[in-house]
């Protein structure tokens, strides 16, 4: 899965702002690169950043998934915690919803993805870093979330999971996460992993956002390892290259 940050002040330094020509360059890029998917998102998610409203969303979002709509051939997932926009979204061409908060800010969102009949991707998120038992606390919020899903009509083959890597989580709980992945396949569902360039990286490593590649390669491939279907990157053709490789030898399949 490919990130198209239409932002200004995305973590990873890579927000397009309200360039489409440049989104759409970028997409087209990924896709040649090897992503299977694009993730098209109008709101920084970095922590303390200013929420922006429903319109400026939309306005950043509906012509980027438009036109990549009509000019590759990948699904696209539209990034978003609001049903109005997801809506809307998936109106302009949009294939699926990547809810950053698990149906737990807009609940609507399940009864939107179960109408438009699209997967529904529910991300493990909190306020705060206080667990008494993480992966325990997580499992069962996750469950929360995929409950939720089921009673709006979703079909449970359309559901994904993601731990959510940085959010409400610090440095060593999200070590523990990725130490601890493989006990979110208990859930029974596709695994969505969310590592590129985040600040687990950079605190390890002590390196900024632009020096993060090689530890980002580290956990997507451990990732995969330890049961990731799905990984969300900043750098598509370095990552599918890890990608193809741990698939390889981690699943025995392969492509040239």
């Amino acid at each position: 899965m490919g990130i198209i940050n239409v932002t200004p002040d995305s973590f990873s330094g890579d927000g397009l702002g309200s360039d489409v020509d440049a989104a759409i360059g970028q997409g087209k890029r990924f896709v040649e690169e090897g992503a299977d998917i694009l993730d098209i998102g109008g709101e920084s998610t970095r922590p303390g950043s200013t929420p922006v409203t429903v319109g400026e969303e939309l306005s950043r979002v509906i012509p980027v998934i438009e036109r990549l709509a009509a000019e590759v051939s990948v699904p696209l997932s539209i990034d978003t915690y609001k049903g109005e926009v997801a809506e809307r979204a998936l109106a302009a061409g949009a294939h699926m919803i990547n809810d950053v908060w698990g149906l737990k800010h807009d609940p609507i969102i399940a009864d939107i993805a179960a109408r438009h009949q699209v997967p529904l991707i529910l991300m493990h998120n909190q306020v705060g870093t206080k667990y008494a038992t993480l992966i325990a606390e997580m499992v069962d919020s996750l469950n929360q979330s995929i409950q939720l899903a089921l009673q709006a009509g979703v079909p449970w083959e359309s559901i994904i999971v993601d731990p959510g890597i940085g959010f409400g989580k610090n440095r060593e709980q999200n070590l523990e996460v990725m130490r601890r992945l493989r006990d979110f396949t208990a859930l029974g569902r596709p695994i969505l992993l969310g590592t590129s360039r985040k600040s687990m990286i950079g605190l390890t490593l002590n390196l900024p956002v632009e020096d993060r590649l090689e530890g980002t390669a580290a956990t997507v491939a451990l990732g995969i390892a330890s049961g990731a279907d799905i990984v969300r990157v900043h750098d598509v053709k370095a990552m599918t290259r890890v990608a193809r490789m741990t698939d390889a030898i981690v699943r025995g399949s392969y492509q040239v």
